[in-house]
């Protein structure tokens, strides 16, 4: 502060008031400086996310460690500081192992919920297309009761094609499409939809010894599926390895009505 001399009044008064002033601020200012050296301030080296504190909380603990018996400190100043790590170093990796716990609990369940679902559809639209299935029964499983008014949905028309693939040990992946999309070698041409108005295609079944003909009488059947895109797996146990697998497909409605079988199809089950 720099004040500019002399000052107007000559009785002296305000000269030495100002003088006086002058020394009261920089005493203040002075007193400010030098309080503020002492002031504890916010420490802002202490990151935020969990992972990075734990690095850092170790570190600089044994840093102060050092620091304080090179200076030759009580340690016992230490304590409070050494008996917090010590019960972050325990909830830390509790609550991360939580957490994973946690997410592979909901990917299990999630996975879990899948897989039901799977099994849920199939059965599902084996019940709606079953002659003998009522509205009584639909309510009582919980399924949807088919509308009876309107126009009735006619059952498919079509024939599907069936390819199997068999070079995967105890698994047939098969392709299934209309007969009229086959290409120029009479194979199925895996298609993005179902034909019109159709649920998806039913797949069953039989199993029988090498080179045997496929049954002729459908009991020897058994469903496996109602496939809702073009291709499907079929595992067997090991037990059937070297067997063959003969199987027939058909487009079933949306309100259940069952088409026309497909031409049997026959595959060895690789062992």
């Amino acid at each position: 502060m720099q004040l500019k001399w002399p000052v107007v009044r000559a009785d002296g008064t305000v000269i030495r008031a100002a003088c006086a002033t002058v020394r009261v601020v920089r005493t203040l200012a002075r007193a400010a400086r030098e309080h503020a050296e002492f002031m504890p301030m916010p420490e802002q080296r202490i990151p935020r996310a969990d992972s990075d504190f734990a690095s850092y909380a170790n570190h600089y603990y044994t840093a102060v460690e050092m620091f304080w018996a090179e200076q030759g400190l009580d340690a016992n100043d230490l304590k409070p500081l050494k008996d917090a790590l010590s019960a972050w170093n325990v909830a830390y990796p509790a609550h991360v192992a939580a957490q994973n716990a946690a997410e592979a609990a909901r990917q299990t369940k999630d996975e879990a919920k899948r897989a039901l679902e799977r099994e849920i559809r199939p059965v599902t639209a084996f019940v709606q297309s079953f002659p003998k299935t009522t509205n009584q029964d639909r309510a009582l499983i919980g399924i949807t009761i088919r509308d009876t008014g309107g126009t009735p949905v006619p059952p498919p028309t079509a024939r599907p094609v069936v390819l199997v693939e068999s070079g995967s040990r105890l698994t047939h992946r098969l392709r299934i499409a209309d007969a009229g999309s086959a290409d120029e070698r009479g194979l199925a041409v895996p298609r993005g939809r179902r034909p019109k108005g159709t649920l998806g295609a039913e797949v069953y079944v039989a199993v029988v010894p090498p080179r045997a003909a496929p049954p002729a009488d459908m009991s020897h059947y058994k469903f496996v599926r109602t496939v809702t895109r073009g291709a499907a797996e079929v595992t067997f146990e090991m037990e059937q390895g070297g067997l063959s697998a003969a199987y027939l497909v058909r487009w079933v409605s949306a309100t259940g009505e069952p088409g026309p079988w497909s031409e049997t199809s026959i595959a060895t089950i690789a062992a």
